[in-house]
């Protein structure tokens, strides 16, 4: 390994312009005779002789002017020190691999280590979050008991009580944890590119230094080195058709408050994004708030006074204040107790007015480290102000000005920021289109996989994504998906994570492995993101990359029962558990209250093999008839046929559409007979293809129809390859 740094260089320039430049620092040389120039050199200048030092430096710099970046070769390379990567981190270093971590930052541990000091595991089956999470908690308590402190939290029973820490413990039980693994951690290492081979990454190149591994992983929040490798992913929400989520597209669950989000010259108030939030049933590239978690508290003995906000003006907050004025109350943020009288300050999920910068986050995936640290600045400058505005504002009321007048930033925390959280809460941001996309499906209907690599279980959950002005009056935020989940106990509802979820198409990249930044839907990332989900993903992810270097397999090729092996060895558990409370039947659509000549599939008389499905939502009626199988490449004799039978009220020309739920294992060549009188016509239709946003049918062609006889349409699996849907057909007249 090479290690002369582009640091290196700059300090012996520096110390040689210094010393030709003054010569009254002959005599000091020796103050700075030891001089740290990287992670493990330690140079020391002679300190007799002056020319002895400059040669010396000379001697450096020529080294480096050929030598240029430091070169590092490991068996796996983490990019990301996120949970899930510092889980991914340990666990292939525990399977003999020799890992880096690398973290574009200087924070290592992301929102662990950063101020979300209240595990939200408190929702999910914990029964079945266990490998690195349990122990990392088991080390956390350890570390309070061990000092003579109370256990705040019995990681031994898995109940629905809160998990909370301080985060200067959890950074000690982090780094603890990565060193007794041997794994390698690198700071400040921004990922500038990546060179590839084919499907295969060989290096990874950051500002200072070139990085070569046989296989890598993924573990930032952003999926950054994933999108440098020019795998396919994604930003924003799906519509509510693409995969047939009923939680899909825009979501209105909050009251509108009753104010005017425009000021007198008819522009958009502060804080307020858009006066156009788009169709209800359609995606856009928004993503839901960014916010910091802020470590806080009114311990005098421990308390840092609230910074100022420069620069602050009061009129940023005239929707918060006319909201106010209003009679709105729901202006403010979470506050979780934790050990050493502290406070876990939170976005609150269903406040109107909170810590998260609404639509501030949209463009963090694609911003460089620059921009990246401007918007990072921009969402301290807001929760400063906020918190300004909470405790100093006259429209604020009293009840609300004294639950945060008296809070500060902790002096034992985050001494390196100025006692301020260093970690933005990036709640989610790419998602990766893999070998299989989680979706609500996954999660609330089909819950077991084939593969599965992790048990999750926190609720499908979302906060705000806009904040929408309404024309003649009204002010609404959107987006917010209020916690899907069982009520006794109040969790989510558990399912797999399979292992085709955090691997790409192997023709993209064939060394890649992504736990956070996962291939799933919006709708899926609003039940992943959290981080004991992403722990015990990153472990498996660790423990496949390791296997697949061992073993010199592309990530895609590691036999399941392999991998399933290993997984369970280290604690893994991949087992649902007991199901007691099913999610509710939804997303049915009454066909009678839509427009023209609707046929259910119920409607329709069958002949062959048909099953009946309530997978896919929304769909028309009660569900829907398939036949056929995903990936069938045998084509299909006829023998499947659906028939409906009607008599149109009127003759004429008819836009004839069709009801299914489009998805990539369907048929794409549907044959549909219309028969009419003398009219005949068959269209074909390909059922991967999404129906338009907004709708519940794709239009499929025009027929004539005549209305003194009865007309027959029929749907078949003649010479079809996958799965034949029968929802509903609709008749429109033309005119």
């Amino acid at each position: 390994m090479r290690c002369v740094t582009r640091d290196l260089l700059l300090k012996c320039v520096r110390l040689i312009i210094l010393i030709t430049s003054n010569h009254a620092l002959r005599g000091s040389v020796a103050h700075i005779s030891s001089i740290p120039l990287a992670p493990t050199i330690m140079i020391s200048f002679p300190r007799k002789s002056l020319f002895r030092s400059v040669l010396l430096m000379a001697v450096l710099i020529a080294s480096v002017s050929r030598q240029g970046f430091a070169d590092y070769d490991a068996d796996v390379i983490v990019y990301g020190s996120t949970p899930g990567g510092f889980c991914a981190a340990i666990a292939a270093a525990r399977e003999g691999a020799s890992v880096i971590l690398l973290e574009p930052t200087r924070h290592v541990g992301a929102m662990s280590t950063g101020g979300l000091s209240h595990c939200d595991s408190n929702q999910m089956a914990r029964s079945t979050v266990m490998g690195l999470f349990d122990e990392w908690h088991t080390r956390v308590v350890r570390d309070y008991t061990d000092r003579g402190l109370q256990a705040p939290y019995d990681p031994a029973l898995k109940d629905q009580s809160r998990w909370t820490f301080e985060p200067h413990v959890a950074m000690r039980v982090t780094l603890r944890m990565l060193d007794e693994a041997g794994v390698k951690v690198l700071t400040e290492r921004y990922l500038r590119s990546v060179t590839m081979d084919g499907p295969r990454i060989t290096s990874l190149v950051t500002k200072d230094d070139s990085f070569t591994a046989r296989v890598f992983v993924d573990g930032t929040y952003e999926g950054d080195l994933m999108a440098a490798t020019g795998v396919d992913w994604t930003i924003g929400r799906e519509g509510r058709a693409e995969y047939g989520e009923s939680l899909a597209g825009k979501r209105y669950p909050k009251a509108k408050m009753a104010i005017d989000g425009f000021d007198s010259q008819g522009n958009l108030l502060p804080l307020v994004t858009t006066d156009d939030a788009g169709e209800e049933a359609a995606g856009d590239k928004n993503v839901m708030v960014y916010s910091f978690r802020l470590c806080l508290t009114e311990n005098p003995d421990n308390r840092v006074p609230m910074p100022k906000p420069a620069n602050y003006d009061p009129a940023r907050f005239e929707i918060v204040r006319r909201a106010l004025q209003a009679g709105e109350r729901r202006v403010g943020f979470d506050l979780y107790p934790l050990p050493g009288g502290k406070l876990d300050g939170n976005n609150s999920i269903g406040g109107q007015f909170s810590l998260g910068l609404v639509g501030g986050g949209n463009d963090w995936h694609s911003a460089d480290e620059a921009g990246r640290q401007a918007i990072w600045e921009a969402h301290k400058q807001y929760t400063l102000e906020f918190i300004h505005f909470l405790t100093t504002d006259p429209a604020v009321p009293d009840a609300i000005r004294n639950q945060y007048v008296k809070l500060g930033l902790c002096k034992d925390e985050f001494a390196g920021w100025d006692h301020f959280s260093p970690a933005l809460y990036v709640r989610e941001s790419r998602r990766m289109i893999g070998m299989h996309v989680i979706s609500q499906r996954d999660i609330l209907e089909s819950p077991e996989q084939d593969d599965p690599i992790a048990v999750s279980s926190f609720p499908i959950d979302s906060h705000d994504c806009q904040r929408v002005a309404i024309k003649g009056g009204g002010v609404i935020n959107e987006g917010t998906i209020f916690p899907v989940r069982r009520q006794n106990p109040k969790q989510g509802y558990a399912y797999h994570v399979p292992y085709r979820a955090i691997v790409p198409k192997p023709d993209q990249c064939d060394n890649l492995l992504v736990p956070v930044a996962l291939s799933c839907t919006h709708v899926g990332i609003s039940s992943l993101r959290i981080e004991g989900t992403w722990m015990i993903i990153g472990q498996s992810a660790g423990i496949a990359a390791a296997t697949a270097a061992a073993s010199d397999l592309a990530v895609q090729e590691i036999p399941y029962p392999q991998l399933r092996q290993r997984l369970i060895a280290q604690g893994q558990v991949l087992e649902l558990p007991e199901v007691i409370e099913l999610p509710p039947a939804s997303g049915s659509i009454d066909p009678n209250g839509l427009p023209g000549i609707v046929l259910d599939d119920a409607a329709a008389k069958l002949n062959g093999e048909w099953a009946v499905s309530t997978n896919f939502k929304p769909h028309i009626g009660s569900g829907y008839r398939y036949c056929g199988e995903p990936g069938d490449k045998t084509k299909g004799d006829g023998s499947a046929t659906a028939t409906f039978r009607i008599t149109v009220p009127e003759s004429g020309e008819y836009e004839l559409a069709m009801a299914y739920s489009a998805h990539e294992t369907r048929a794409t060549n549907v044959p549909v007979t219309v028969i009419s009188g003398e009219h005949q016509q068959t269209v074909s239709v390909d059922q991967t293809v999404p129906l338009p946003s907004g709708q519940y049918f794709r239009p499929i062609g025009n027929v004539t129809l005549v209305s003194d006889v009865e007309t027959v349409i029929t749907i078949t699996n003649r010479d079809t390859a996958g799965f034949v849907i029968v929802d509903a057909i609709r008749l429109l007249p033309k005119d």
